[in-house]
């Protein structure tokens, strides 16, 4: 089978690698073009040309003389992932059968660009890849393979999307060779069941702490490795400290240590003698720093979160230890909006 692979980001390469690998001849990859102040080759061009695969890079597939020259290569399919722009119905009619395309979610759920951060911002469980026939609808089409993967609680968005990828390649070939034998079985999507993943942006990483300590984590998870979490450090002295917040960790039973590194807290006790708050939060705005002997612990709208590791403005990522090392942070102070 002669196909055409069109992609730009990470997520796509080892998709054209599995096809340049295979029985197919991959006849063009085809990329979203550079942009910006210093422009830069797509991961998936560079891949191509480690491959020997020809790319081209036009401002948009959709207009007639892109369509006349996808025509001109007689490909069987458009294979497409992590590209960047719909394909119109006279595009996909280019090909003899096509397109498909590689989303990183279990379709319907997470239509749109962001679909592996929104499942770990959304607290699912369980994610997965689709590969599905192409057409005018966002990512609507019918599947025709799926694959279902467990979210590790501490996996980052960053490392679920570079997982999802590797298996992602395996399910386009798959399908790929459902088309070829006439045995592929498209499967209609509920559209009841559909929800949406827009494209991120930088203000969805200001951390509300009075939310609930997993509903943060799972937004210091969702947001790496961009935009990435951020909250300010309100100091007794100097102006608000940004620190990007990259890994965290809820801590359930936590007590404050016994001396002046800790915020005292005035909470009853259970007759064992220890601490007894009846699972309702501890008595301090949320965003006030309640620990800081080694590790950064903070009140939240429910359970204590400890900052594991952070980037401070102007400087490198580091562990918690180490800020707090270089840094008069007191208990009592607070983290929360500029």
């Amino acid at each position: 089978m002669r196909v055409i692979m069109l992609g730009t980001g990470p997520f796509a390469v080892p998709t054209l690698r599995a096809l340049a690998n295979s029985r197919r001849e991959v006849a063009l990859a085809i990329t979203r073009p550079p942009t910006g102040r210093d422009p830069q080759a797509s991961p998936l061009q560079r891949a191509a040309e480690q491959c020997s695969i020809p790319v081209w890079s036009p401002a948009t597939v959709n207009e007639s003389e892109a369509q006349s020259r996808l025509r001109s290569l007689r490909a069987d399919l458009l294979v497409v992932c992590d590209y960047g722009e719909i394909l119109r119905p006279e595009t996909l009619a280019t090909t003899r059968l096509g397109g498909i395309n590689l989303h990183g979610s279990l379709l319907p759920k997470f239509r749109g660009a962001a679909p592996v951060q929104c499942a770990i911002l959304s607290g699912e469980t369980e994610t997965g890849n689709s590969v599905i026939q192409m057409t005018p609808g966002l990512d609507a089409g019918p599947c025709l393979v799926q694959q279902r993967t467990p979210i590790d609680p501490d996996e980052d968005a960053g490392e679920l999307e570079a997982r999802l990828a590797a298996m992602g390649a395996d399910a386009v070939l798959q399908a790929i060779d459902a088309l070829e034998a006439g045995t592929a079985r498209p499967v209609v999507q509920d559209k009841s069941q559909a929800s949406k993943a827009p494209r991120l942006k930088k203000e969805q990483g200001a951390i509300d702490w009075s939310r609930p300590a997993q509903e943060i984590k799972n937004q210091v998870r969702g947001l790496r490795p961009w935009p990435r979490a951020f909250t300010f450090w309100h100091s007794a002295k100097g102006q608000p400290l940004r620190l990007n917040i990259d890994r965290v960790a809820i801590l359930v039973g936590w007590a404050p240590p016994t001396n002046d590194s800790a915020v005292g807290w005035a909470l009853p006790t259970s007759g064992s003698g220890q601490h007894d708050h009846g699972g309702q939060s501890p008595p301090y705005a949320p965003g006030t720093i309640l620990e800081t002997t080694g590790r950064l612990v903070i009140a939240t709208g429910d359970q204590p979160l400890e900052i594991l590791e952070l980037q401070p403005a102007g400087k490198r990522s580091m562990a918690a230890a180490e800020f707090l090392r270089g840094n008069r942070v007191q208990p009592g102070e607070r983290l929360g909006p500029a």
